[in-house]
C-alpha cells in the first residue's frame, strides 16, 4: 500500500535556515489596446506595505509566552553506575534508589522536570488565552502538567488554569486572572487567498515577540487526513516555540494558529502551517462554554482512491474516497454503506483532496441527515446518512480494536494468482491463520510468495498476507482469484482491485496492476 507521505512533518520545531537566491529583472510590454494584460504586470494595490512596525506595535502586546513545568519519573536500570556496583560488592552503604532499582517498595523514586515553550494570544480583556494543546498536554499527553505560565511582552507572568482541550484540533483555551488586557480579535479566513500578505508572531527558541512575515503559500494543505486537516500554508518563518502563536492578516485579525512544519530535515524550510480561524473559533467557543465541541462522525474508515485503485474501478484517478471499514451500529451501517463503496459526494460537495470525507463530516450539525453519494459496482448510489456526535479518541481506538477482527469477516478484498499477478496463494486454513495472528473468522486466500519483478512486489505486498477479495468479490481459493483477474482483463481492466488484510491490522485495499498476457 503507498503512502503519501513524502516529507517528514514536525511540530513546529526546527533550526532557521535561509538561502538567497538571484536571478535576472526582464519586463513585459502590454499588447495592444484590447488586448489580455499580462499578469505579471498587475500593479500593486494601493496600501501595499512598505513596513510591517504599525502593524505589529498594534498587536505584538497581545501575544504571549506559554512556558509549563512538569514532573516526570526517571527510570534507571538496577546498578546502572559502575561505582555503585563495586562499593555494594564491599558491602559500602549505597542510597536506595527507590522501587524501580528494586530496593524496597517505600523508597521515593527518582524526578526531573521537564517542560515545553511555546506561544499564545489573548482574545479578551480578562484573559482568556488561546495555545495549541500539544504544549500543554504534558509528556504523556494527558494534559497533566503541573504548571502553565503565562509570559507578556512587558515581562509579567501569570500562572495560567487549562480551561479546556481538544486534542483532534490540537487546540487548547487558557485562563489567567486579568484585567484590561490588550487581545485580539478573530479574522475571516474564508477570504484569505493564495498571495496575501500574513504577519507571523512568536517566541522562538524563547526568544520574545519576534516578528516574521511572508505570504500564503497555499490554502487547504493536508497532512493528515483529519476532520481539520485544512492548513494554512505559509512561507513565513516558523520555528521551535511558535507553536501556537498567531498568524495576523493585514487588518490585524488573528486568520490562523501556527501550528506545525513540513521538512525534510527538521529545520524550517519556508513550510509552515497555520490552523484556519474557521476551523480554530467554533472549538475554541465551545471550550469557553465549558462544552465539548461538536464534530460529525459517521462511522467509517476511508483510504484514498490512488491511480490504481481508480484504474481497477473503472474511475477517474483522485475520485473521491474508498471504503475501508464500517463500524456496526454507527450511521453509516444503518444507512447501508458497504466495504469498497467509493464515497464521491457529501451533501452535494464533491469529495477533493481540499475537501475529505472527514473533514465535510466533521463539520455538518450533529443531527442532520444528508445524501452521501457513492459509487458501487459501477452504479451511483445516494444513501441518506443522520450524522452523530464523533465519540472520543480513547472511544474510536477501542471500537477499532475491537472491529479489526469484525469488520474482516463478510466484506475484505485480496489478491490474485502467481500466472496473472505475481502472486502464488494458497486457502487460508484455521492453522495458518492462527500462525499469522488472523482473527479465526476471516476468509480469503494467503500469499506464499511474491514475483519481486511484479508490480504486486512494487505496492509492498509480501509474504504472508492475506487478500480477502478482489475486485470486490470475496475468494477463498486461488482458483477464484485467477478467475476474476482474467474478467477483468477481458473487460479491459488494466488494474485488478484487492483488499489485503496483514497481521493483526485494518484491512486496505490495493491496485495492482493486470499484466498483459
Amino acid at each position: 500500500m503507498k503512502t503519501k507521505e513524502s516529507a517528514k512533518v514536525r511540530y513546529a520545531y526546527g533550526v532557521a535556515m535561509a538561502l538567497l537566491l538571484g536571478g535576472t529583472a526582464f519586463s513585459l510590454t502590454a499588447g495592444p489596446v484590447g488586448a489580455q494584460v499580462a499578469q505579471s504586470t498587475i500593479s500593486p494595490e494601493p496600501g501595499a506595505p512598505t513596513s510591517f512596525a504599525d502593524l505589529a506595535a498594534r498587536v505584538m502586546p497581545a501575544v504571549v509566552n506559554i512556558s509549563t513545568k512538569q514532573k516526570i519519573a526517571v527510570k534507571q536500570q538496577p546498578f546502572a553506575d559502575p561505582l555503585e556496583q563495586l562499593f555494594r560488592q564491599f558491602g559500602a552503604p549505597v542510597p536506595d534508589q527507590g522501587p524501580d532499582q528494586g530496593q524496597g517498595q517505600g523508597a521515593t523514586p527518582r524526578t526531573r522536570e521537564a517542560g515545553s515553550l511555546g506561544s499564545g494570544f489573548i482574545i479578551s480583556p480578562d484573559g482568556y488565552v488561546v495555545t495549541n494543546n500539544h504544549l500543554i498536554a504534558g509528556l504523556n499527553g494527558t494534559g497533566t502538567v503541573d504548571s502553565v505560565t503565562v509570559t507578556m511582552t512587558t515581562g509579567k507572568e501569570y500562572t495560567a488554569h487549562i480551561v479546556g482541550r481538544d486534542e483532534l484540533a490540537d487546540l487548547a483555551l487558557l485562563k489567567i486572572d486579568g484585567h484590561n488586557l490588550p487581545y485580539v480579535q478573530w479574522g475571516d479566513s474564508t477570504h484569505a487567498r493564495v498571495g496575501d500578505w500574513v504577519l507571523t508572531i512568536g517566541n522562538p527558541y524563547g526568544l520574545g515577540g519576534t516578528v516574521t512575515h511572508g505570504i500564503i503559500s497555499a490554502l487547504h494543505r493536508g497532512i493528515s487526513g483529519g476532520p481539520f486537516d485544512r492548513y494554512i500554508q505559509t512561507d513565513a518563518a516558523i520555528n521551535m516555540g511558535n507553536s501556537g502563536g498567531p498568524m495576523f492578516d493585514m487588518s490585524g485579525r488573528v486568520i490562523g494558529i501556527n501550528s506545525a512544519l513540513i521538512s525534510p530535515t527538521g529545520t524550517n524550510v519556508g513550510i509552515g502551517l497555520a490552523i484556519p480561524a474557521e476551523a480554530a473559533k467554533p472549538v475554541i467557543d465551545a471550550l469557553r462554554r465549558g462544552e465539548k465541541p461538536q464534530r460529525g462522525y459517521i462511522g467509517v474508515g476511508l483510504q484514498d482512491v490512488d491511480e490504481d485503485i481508480a484504474s481497477s474501478l473503472g474511475l477517474p484517478k483522485d475520485t473521491g474516497e474508498i471504503v475501508r471499514t464500517v463500524q456496526p451500529g454507527t450511521p453509516a451501517a444503518n444507512a447501508g454503506m458497504q466495504q469498497g463503496d467509493v464515497i464521491v459526494k457529501v451533501n452535494g460537495q464533491p469529495v477533493t483532496s481540499d475537501q475529505s470525507v472527514a473533514y465535510l463530516i466533521a463539520n455538518t450539525p450533529v443531527g442532520t441527515k444528508v445524501p452521501i453519494e457513492v459509487v458501487r459496482n459501477g452504479r451511483h448510489l445516494v444513501l441518506p446518512v443522520t450524522v452523530t456526535q464523533r465519540p472520543s479518541q480513547e472511544q474510536l481506538a477501542k471500537e477499532l480494536g475491537q472491529d479489526d477482527q469484525a469488520t474482516t469477516q463478510d466484506n475484505t478484498p485480496a489478491p490474485a494468482t502467481s500466472q496473472s499477478l505475481g502472486l502464488s496463494l494458497q486457502p487460508l486454513t484455521p492453522q495458518v491463520a492462527q500462525s499469522l495472528k488472523i482473527a479465526p473468522d476471516v476468509r480469503g486466500v494467503v500469499i506464499t510468495a511474491v514475483d519481486p519483478n511484479s508490480d504486486a512486489a512494487d505496492k509492498g505486498l509480501q509474504r504472508g498476507d492475506v487478500i480477502i477479495s478482489v475486485n470486490q468479490q470475496p475468494v477463498t481459493t486461488p482458483a477464484q482469484v485467477a478467475a476474476i483477474v482474467q474478467a477483468a482483463r477481458k473487460a479491459g481492466r488494466t488494474n485488478a482491485l484487492l483488499l489485503v488484510k496483514r497481521g493483526t491490522e485494518i484491512p486496505a485495499f490495493v491496485g495492482v496492476e493486470i499484466p498483459k498476457p
